[in-house]
């Protein structure tokens, strides 16, 4: 079960959209670029170690 700070930043969450509904989402949309970035290279590094394409085959199948 989620704690008490999981429900205040979603709270937190929804008033920011609300009061700032025309730069909320450029916001959002970077910060999720910027996640699947670092994952992408995190795979690339990974696949640089020994083994890394076959343990990124397996990441995959989860």
């Amino acid at each position: 079960m989620r704690d008490k700070t999981h429900l205040e930043q979603i709270e937190r969450w929804g008033k920011f959209v609300k009061e700032n509904p025309d730069s909320w989402k450029k916001e959002h949309t970077q910060f999720i670029d910027a996640q699947i970035e670092k994952s992408w290279k995190f795979y690339e590094r990974l696949k640089k170690t020994s083994g890394g394409d076959e343990k990124i085959r397996k990441l995959r199948a989860i």
